[in-house]
């Protein structure tokens, strides 16, 4: 009954959480959600999907996320890039197209390999994952607590779009929950 209970709560969370990310980003006028499917965005995706205003593309891989987001900007509009941790790596040289295109880049990274995480190989590019950022020049913010997320989504958001800056709002595992496999 408990468990049952645990993940009514998580899900109506998640539900909550995506709700307020979206209306986040179409507060910042983003009309372009590009993503790889991924478990902890999925209910975000959804929700984007649903919002006619909103154009979603999936991504064969993540880096063409920040070629998205270049073309998109140099088209008029923003766009948000929706990866998982394990993602990171596959779009770090693309990321010095930010630097030297100077475009804004928002994304909102899923965490794995870290609170409770049962896959071994998901760990170390969970524990790299700030600071392969970092020496890319992203910015890097971090939600751990569900309550900072909207505050931490804005905060992302303006940065990125105000000051033509690379931008990355990590979500911690320990909010998504982890995934278990039997």
């Amino acid at each position: 009954m408990q468990t049952v209970l645990m993940i009514e709560t998580r899900a109506a969370a998640a539900e909550k959480r995506a709700e307020t990310i979206h209306e986040i980003l179409r507060s910042n006028d983003v009309e372009i959600v590009a993503h790889v499917p991924d478990g902890g965005h999925a209910t975000l995706i959804a929700r984007c999907e649903a919002d006619r205003a909103l154009q979603t593309v999936v991504l064969t891989t993540e880096e063409e996320g920040v070629a998205l987001a270049a073309g998109s900007w140099l088209g008029g509009k923003r766009a948000v890039l929706l990866i998982q941790s394990s993602g990171v790596g596959n779009i770090i040289n693309a990321l010095s197209l930010t630097d030297s295109g100077k475009f804004p880049l928002l994304m909102i990274v899923t965490m794995r390999g870290e609170w409770g995480e049962q896959m071994a190989w998901q760990v170390p590019m969970g524990r790299a994952t700030r600071s392969v950022l970092e020496a890319m020049g992203v910015m890097v913010y971090e939600a751990e607590r569900d309550e900072d997320v909207a505050e931490i989504v804005e905060a992302g958001a303006s940065l990125a779009f105000g000051s033509m800056l690379a931008v990355a709002v990590l979500i911690s595992q320990r909010i998504l929950g982890t995934k278990k496999f039997d």
